[in-house]
């Protein structure tokens, strides 16, 4: 079994423990919160036939988690796209084949035979890096994860923030270039579809005129190619820009961004600061850090969820 960081969320040490379910556009990860300790932290590939097969395959891996771990009654499940009011249902999950309208508790429920809690995964991210990650002491903050897709969770005055539609915090979904390329959900030009890691690979392997991935794109524009660095310096400046535009509109205390595009490092953060920084002039100066709980955070965010919808 392989051990992970100590979680120290007040939420954490309550009596039993819950279950932390992230499901993205190409992986379903799972562990057990259990005390003050996240364990049997393992991902499976997301299926793509339908939404059904999704939730079957996240009930494969958790039913065994519940038969190990018989203390823990509660799961929490994180997904990447906007949640109904009443956190029962998701609207859309663009990055998900099939994922529209999805009746995710009762269908996990009917699965798992346990409470089941449903949120935004980025808001779920949100929670975790605000408690236990690189937001932690803050009051205020934003994550931001960069990755198939852009997602974003707010937390003001130590609560997360979803808004009176459960919606807030969407800024992948918001339009960044009014006319550009669409996104999965079916909007042009918003920030998901011409500055995530799908819409960097895309551009790249067009510019290119060759296949060419995220990660292979960022690395010929650290060695210098012209084509490529404009891809992708011209993605990273959109994110600082909308960065800037929520350090105007929400005045949080610390940004923190994920995800496997914010991966890259140093490189990354520079020039997401810079533009952000030049975007803001005149303002207070975005305070920008990468997040610290890496592939962990939607887990663990998600386990935490429940726990916290557990205790009312």
């Amino acid at each position: 079994m392989t051990e992970h960081p100590v979680i120290r969320h007040p939420a954490a040490g309550r009596q039993g423990g819950s279950i932390g379910i992230d499901i993205g556009g190409t992986k379903i990860a799972v562990g057990v919160l259990v005390g003050e300790e996240l364990h049997e932290f393992r991902s499976h590939p997301t299926p793509e036939t339908g939404w059904a097969s999704v939730l079957d395959a996240v009930a494969a891996l958790v039913l065994p988690l519940l038969e190990r771990f018989p203390e823990t009654d509660a799961v929490g499940v994180g997904i990447p796209g906007p949640i109904s009011q009443d956190r029962q249902r998701v609207l859309f999950a663009p990055n998900i084949y099939g994922f529209t309208d999805v009746p995710v508790v009762q269908g996990l429920r009917e699965r798992l035979g346990v409470n089941v809690s449903v949120e935004n995964d980025a808001k779920a991210a949100a929670l975790a890096e605000s408690g236990l990650g690189a937001a932690q002491g803050s009051s205020s903050s934003v994550y931001i994860t960069v990755s198939t897709g852009i997602g974003s969770g707010i937390v003001l005055n130590g609560r997360l923030w979803r808004g009176f539609h459960g919606v807030a915090g969407e800024l992948g979904h918001v339009v960044s270039v009014p006319g550009g390329p669409v996104s999965g959900a079916g909007q042009a030009g918003t920030l998901e579809a011409v500055a995530s890691g799908t819409a960097i690979a895309r551009d790249a392997s067009y510019a290119l005129n060759r296949e060419v991935s995220t990660a292979e794109a960022f690395a010929l524009a650290q060695s210098g190619d012209r084509i490529a660095s404009r891809v992708v310096q011209g993605a990273m400046t959109r994110i600082g820009l909308a960065i800037a535009d929520l350090q105007k509109m929400l005045d949080p205390e610390v940004f923190v961004i994920g995800g496997g595009v914010a991966s890259v490092g140093p490189y990354f953060f520079e020039h997401v600061q810079a533009a952000a920084n030049e975007a803001a002039e005149g303002f207070a100066r975005p305070q920008i850090r990468p997040a610290l709980l890496g592939s962990q955070a939607g887990v663990i965010g998600a386990a935490l969820s429940a726990l916290i919808d557990r205790a009312g």
